[in-house]
């Protein structure tokens, strides 16, 4: 599985250590920046992530900011990306079974390295289950293709 990775300023630290775990457990990593603490713009980092995963370059994507609001935002924007904001595992494990959410985000100044990478770990390994959620996405689907999201 090919995740695409992102941050600003505000989550430099925390995708280091994101990004150490993913290639420790096989997964392939593209780094779509931040590289420095310098301040930065997080949209023009969560556009190019969430591109990638909505045009499947990437199976999945991980945003990091210094609360997870304002990636989460931006990446909400790019047609087929369902990005949650999620600081628990419940909600990661919800997401994907109920939203089959693509991207995660996340704060870096809102949680620490256990709890992120226990995250992670059930976003990228929660199957969506289908049957009615399904139903529900194909309807978020017609908002978008409605409103030109």
């Amino acid at each position: 599985m090919k995740i695409a990775v992102a941050c600003d300023h505000g989550g430099v630290d925390l995708k280091a250590v994101l990004i150490r775990y993913l290639k420790e457990h096989g997964y392939e990593v593209e780094d779509f920046g931040t590289y420095s603490h310098d301040s930065c713009d997080y949209p023009d980092y969560a556009l190019p992530a969430a591109e990638a995963v909505a045009s499947g370059a990437c199976d999945r994507g991980i945003l990091i900011c210094s609360t997870g609001i304002g990636m989460s935002i931006a990446a909400n924007k790019v047609n087929g990306i369902r990005c949650a904001h999620c600081h628990d595992a419940y909600s990661a494990k919800y997401t994907r079974l109920h939203n089959d959410a693509n991207m995660l985000a996340f704060g870096q100044k809102i949680i620490g390295e256990g709890v992120m990478l226990d995250i992670v770990e059930i976003f990228l390994n929660t199957p969506f289950e289908g049957g009615r959620h399904k139903r529900r996405i194909d309807k978020v689907t017609e908002i978008e293709k409605k409103y030109g999201k």
